[in-house]
């Protein structure tokens, strides 16, 4: 009974492979990036890399993991729902008001921890950021943010 059961759930698991996510990666370029409408330092852009640009941008880089599945679709899904809050490469298609609560959240989830997430730096060492590095990111959004007030009247940033 118990090798049955072994040999349905090694079937189901056989079958769950064929049935991939389609990645999420477009080449080519990066013409809606924030990077085209400001100067990101060059650490910063380092640390936006290996911390954020994974979950954040049309250039994930996916694990070897990533093509084995249950592990596969959840990943998928995540990077799917971090691109739909916030994507870099497609910035600058968002409206002022958007962009301008985006880099406060950035601020925000930097300050608390809250990204890069856990789970992903458990694996990944290197988005771990040290105390100098969140203020680096945290200095570089604040630094955005103050920009687009002295650009823009504030009621187009903020919503009423």
């Amino acid at each position: 009974m118990i090798r049955k059961i072994l040999l349905v759930l090694l079937a189901a698991f056989i079958v769950m492979q064929v049935i991939r996510p389609k990645l999420d990666n477009k080449s080519g370029a990066v013409t809606n990036s924030i990077a085209t409408i400001t100067s990101i330092p060059e650490e910063t852009d380092q640390l936006l890399r290996s911390s954020c640009y994974d979950c954040h941008s049309n250039t994930t880089v996916y694990p070897w993991y990533s093509h084995i599945q249950p592990v596969g679709w959840w990943l998928d899904d995540h990077v799917n729902e971090g691109k739909k809050e916030l994507n870099f490469d497609e910035f600058t298609t968002y409206s002022l008001r958007r962009q301008y609560h985006k880099l406060e959240e950035v601020v925000e989830q930097v300050k608390e921890k809250e990204m890069p997430l856990n789970s992903y730096t458990w694996i990944h060492k290197d988005a771990d950021l040290t105390a100098e590095q969140r203020q680096q990111l945290i200095n570089w959004a604040d630094k955005l943010i103050a920009d687009m007030k002295s650009k823009y009247p504030l009621d187009s940033l903020i919503k009423k």
